[in-house]
């Protein structure tokens, strides 16, 4: 086969390869002040293994899910750090993980890109929950179905995965505009 057409053939496989089912466009999950959006990429949920993903850190380097094997992981994805409800949410978690045991690790997620998280999170003061940004590998919102099609920005959600890699607990959030429900997701996190 000529080099040009291997090519071409193992990009046709790569998307085939990432997930077994098409991904899907999901609409009457989320509004942003009751207008409706519409979620695309591979929905997962409670019960489902969570997909492994890559993200760059703020320090430009690349994080995947299984770098936090045999720990519980919520997974926090946001619009933008830098506006007010992302903020507050980020902020929160940020509170809440101090008091959280070694072996719960939060993740934010969002299209910002790392550089942005960096400096956002500098002056937060955000020192407990690592942020990721999505804006380059696209994985988090591809692989949980979570990437708002009319934004290209992630819906906000929280995904509970516990240390054997088993989707816990997931809440998306109805309007994107409002917080998550941070009790919920900790009481999920604190069962395993």
């Amino acid at each position: 086969m000529k080099p040009a057409l291997a090519l071409i053939a193992v990009a046709l496989l790569l998307p085939a390869c990432s997930s077994d089912q098409a991904p899907q466009a999901r609409t009457g999950l989320v509004t942003a002040r009751g207008k409706p959006l519409t979620l695309v990429g591979h929905p997962v949920g409670v019960g489902d293994t969570a997909p492994d993903f890559a993200a760059v850190a703020n320090d430009m380097t690349e994080k995947h899910l299984s770098d936090f094997h045999g720990k519980t992981v919520i997974l926090s994805t946001v619009p933008s750090l830098e506006t007010a409800v992302c903020d507050k949410e980020t902020r929160t978690f940020n509170e809440k993980a101090a008091a959280l045991p070694g072996d719960i690790v939060i993740l934010t997620v969002s299209m910002d890109l790392p550089f942005t998280q960096k400096k956002w999170c500098g002056a937060a003061g955000i020192d407990k929950v690592i942020t990721l940004s999505d804006s380059k590998l696209r994985q988090v919102g591809d692989l949980y179905g979570l990437r708002v099609q009319e934004t290209g920005l992630l819906a906000r959600a929280v995904t509970v995965i516990a240390p054997d890699g088993v989707i816990r607990y997931q809440q998306i959030v109805a309007d994107i505009t409002t917080e998550p429900d941070y009790d919920a997701a900790l009481a999920a996190a604190q069962a395993h």
